[in-house]
């Protein structure tokens, strides 16, 4: 395969010393041209304070407490999925809403600063506080609470959404989202994952935004209730009808994948590691699926690759900074090979990397990872 990634290249003036930083590997460079959107990605959603408690036991009971071994705060909600595609070297843009309080300041920072986004979209909202979650993990699981208020209202920009490749759009059971056909109209490619149906309704109806988008992400169960089809894989097949690539995710058992256009279909396992926090694994899932779609690679290969970048973040605390970057997949890919006794077919499925990852970068490694508590003065 040839590579389409490089070391250098040209960027936009607009890209922060942040984004500059972080993009020495551009999956796009061999598809960049003049004339092209200045985003690759934009989204757009509510950014929490995530706070996490891991290496518990089991799930917290009533009326006792819990001490957990390990503890971590990072941007969550939205920023998982922005950070998610930065740390991939895609351009990425995103208009949210943070609060004025110190929380909103760490988010922002976290977010613009550290991974390079573009908030030129987003707004501070005075006296506003940041929404916050408290995840637990414990056996592969989580439990989380949340709280927030939804902030003040305001008139969408007239250049917002901006010029984009793709957008990622979380799609709610019975509202529609006028950027997302804006969007579309624009040339967007747009990919919609969906939350559970609160209503029970489960009906594909109430989707109306989903004939805009190019693919859609639901997990296993979601798929078979809006399909009725009782096989993950039946269902993926059936929501083609609605939307021309369908990727359904199965858990431990990988994902599947049907493109309506070319006739391919994939299947790819789930990579066998040892989960610390699967906060966020979904929309790291996300975000290496759109930056192989985007890349122009085979069905399977986008499969592979979306399932091996949510393995490698689930090893790590928290959502937004637990994402990995090229560094720790060309990490991962060099040592799985040189590991005995590695099933030659299972390899193979990953061969595609060989031309992809680069020997080394330039910039420190591992990637910022989340912190015990926010707020230290940085020394030096």
């Amino acid at each position: 395969m040839t590579s389409s990634h490089t070391l250098t290249g040209e960027e936009p003036e607009h890209l922060t010393q942040a984004g500059r930083r972080r993009a020495q590997v551009d999956p796009l460079a061999a598809r960049r041209a003049p004339g092209d959107p200045p985003w690759d990605v934009y989204l757009t959603g509510t950014v929490f304070l995530d706070i996490i408690f891991t290496g518990l036991d089991s799930a917290p009971v009533r009326g006792t407490e819990s001490w957990a071994r390990g503890m971590g705060s990072s941007p969550g909600g939205v920023a998982n999925m922005a950070s998610a595609l930065a740390r991939l070297g895609l351009r990425t843009s995103l208009a949210a809403a943070f609060g004025d309080d110190h929380y909103g300041e760490y988010c922002w920072d976290a977010l613009e600063q550290g991974e390079g986004i573009d908030l030129a979209p987003s707004r501070t909202v005075p006296g506003w506080h940041s929404p916050v979650t408290v995840s637990m993990a414990y056996e592969g699981e989580r439990t989380m609470v949340s709280h927030g208020h939804e902030p003040p209202p305001e008139e969408p920009a007239p250049d917002c959404p901006p010029r984009a490749r793709a957008a990622v759009a979380s799609l709610t059971p019975g509202r529609s989202a006028p950027w997302i056909a804006q969007a579309a109209r624009e040339g967007t490619r747009i990919f919609a994952d969906v939350g559970w149906d609160e209503t029970g309704a489960w009906d594909l109806a109430g989707l109306p935004d989903l004939e805009h988008c190019e693919a859609f992400l639901p997990n296993a169960e979601e798929a078979k209730r809006y399909t009725g089809a009782d096989c993950p894989r039946l269902a993926a097949h059936a929501l083609t009808e609605y939307v021309p690539v369908a990727v359904v995710t199965l858990g431990s058992e990988g994902a599947y994948a049907v493109d309506r256009r070319t006739g391919e279909a994939a299947e790819v396992p789930a990579i066998a590691v040892e989960a610390l926090d699967p906060t966020g694994a979904g929309d790291v899932f996300v975000a290496g699926f759109v930056t192989g779609s985007l890349a122009g690679w085979p069905l399977a290969d986008r499969l592979a690759f979306a399932g091996l970048t949510a393995a490698l973040s689930v090893q790590e605390f928290g959502g937004s900074l637990s994402a990995p970057g090229w560094s720790e997949i060309g990490a991962w890919w060099r040592r799985v090979q040189s590991l005995p006794g590695q099933d030659p077919v299972a390899l193979r499925r990953y061969a595609f990397l060989d031309g992809l990852v680069p020997e080394e970068l330039d910039r420190p490694w591992p990637l910022r990872r989340a912190v015990p508590t926010i707020g230290f003065r940085r020394s030096g």
